[in-house]
């Protein structure tokens, strides 16, 4: 007698048995910090400066002594002028020195009174607000203190951590290599763009997605392109793309017919950890390890494609290239302004977008095949098992924004 057939894994046994294999790469390179965008700092980052060094001012106006302008009509004579990069003198009593935003308080004023509460006529201005002592002032060191870190080891960079490393004098970063990633797309029906369209054909889109999609995550990709319907040939690409790689993902080949060879071929040649996730689109998803390099296989129809990479592989890459902390997609609870009577046993990732009303509504054809539901969505519902949802329901939204970079 067989054995019976495992149940399937549930979306976050699956996440978490790929995390518990999860091994960071360890060689790390220092980079100019102009270039670093999409990398992973290796180790933390401290400030050697105050932000702001000194107290500046946060307006155009006038520095005065708080004390002098208590009537809320001081007349002060105008003794200087502080644009920003340049220290002014001691302000004496009884002055005011016209100040530009950015520049450093002189010593003596303890505020600043915006141009639009002042009226100047020669060299005299008339104050017309009674400012309290700290008024429109930048304290030093009020964002970043000397010694402290600005940047945790396992940060993504991006633009606004590339800027706070430059506000402290950060020109080069220590961060992790590149992810190197292999591909390759099985199926004998798959044809390049460009080339001619034979019957029963299909045009590979899952090439563009998926690189594109490596491509956002800042991996080196090598692309083995399209390989045969044989187990041999399966076999003998996996050797290959397993040399030098830190990660092979595949799609297609990974259910049960006599034509998908991705289960049998990882088998041989190496080890597969994971089968059939209980989520829909996407449950053949195959996870394991060929030789040194971890493998993710994807299923052939795209929106699964699309789909499983966006819930298993991303966060397997992110992890892989060193990221710590949170990197759970955030979800949104919404209104949901249709109806899926038909509850499935399995975990359902349905494509919708908001609407002008403030809910989320339905592309109305859920098929795995269906990749024009990608572009039109503005994300996914997910639906937990035997769940059905009635108009007014409130579901649990996941925007793209937060499954694609």
């Amino acid at each position: 007698m067989s054995e019976p057939r495992k149940p399937m894994l549930s979306v976050s046994e699956a996440l978490a048995q790929m995390q518990a294999a999860v091994r960071p790469v360890a060689e790390v390179e220092v980079i100019p910090t102009l270039e670093a965008n999409g990398r992973v700092l290796a180790t933390a980052q401290v400030s050697g400066i105050n932000v702001p060094g000194a107290d500046n001012t946060q307006m155009d106006g006038y520095a005065v002594r708080a004390a002098d302008c208590a009537s809320g009509q001081a007349s002060l004579t105008v003794s200087q002028r502080i644009p920003a990069g340049h220290v002014g003198q001691p302000l004496l009593p009884g002055t005011a020195a016209r100040i530009f935003t950015g520049a450093m308080i002189p010593e003596g004023a303890d505020a600043v009174v915006m141009q639009e509460q002042c009226e100047l006529v020669g060299d005299v201005v008339t104050i017309r607000h009674a400012p309290k002592a700290g008024e429109w002032i930048r304290r030093a060191g009020e964002d970043i203190t000397s010694g402290s870190v600005v940047l945790p080891a396992g940060t993504r960079l991006r633009s606004q951590e590339l800027g706070l490393a430059a506000s402290v004098g950060l020109a080069q970063l220590p961060v992790r290599r590149k992810l190197r990633v292999a591909v390759f797309f099985t199926g004998d029906e798959l044809t390049m763009p460009g080339e001619p369209l034979a019957p029963g054909a299909i045009y590979n889109s899952n090439r563009f997605t998926l690189r594109a999609l490596l491509e956002n995550l800042g991996c080196e990709i090598t692309d083995f392109g399209i390989v045969p319907d044989s187990l041999d040939a399966t076999r003998v690409v996996l050797r290959e793309a397993a040399q030098g790689h830190d990660l092979i993902v595949t799609s297609g080949g990974v259910s049960v017919g006599e034509e998908d060879h991705i289960k049998p071929a990882v088998e041989a040649e190496g080890k597969l950890n994971m089968w059939q996730i209980a989520v829909k689109p996407g449950k053949p998803l195959a996870f394991g390890e060929v030789r040194q390099a971890f493998f993710i296989g994807l299923p052939g129809n795209p929106v699964s494609s699309f789909v499983t990479f966006l819930l298993f592989v991303r966060p397997f890459v992110l992890r892989l290239q060193g990221v710590e902390g949170a990197i759970a997609p955030r979800a949104f609870p919404m209104r949901a302004d249709f109806d899926w009577p038909k509850a499935d046993k399995r975990n359902e990732f349905l494509r919708v977008r908001i609407n002008d009303a403030g809910g989320v509504e339905l592309f109305r054809n859920q098929s795995s095949g269906v990749l024009t539901s990608t572009v039109w969505g503005d994300g996914v519902v997910d639906n937990p098992p035997g769940q059905a949802i009635a108009a007014g329901d409130v579901v649990r939204f996941i925007p793209f924004s937060e499954l694609l970079y």
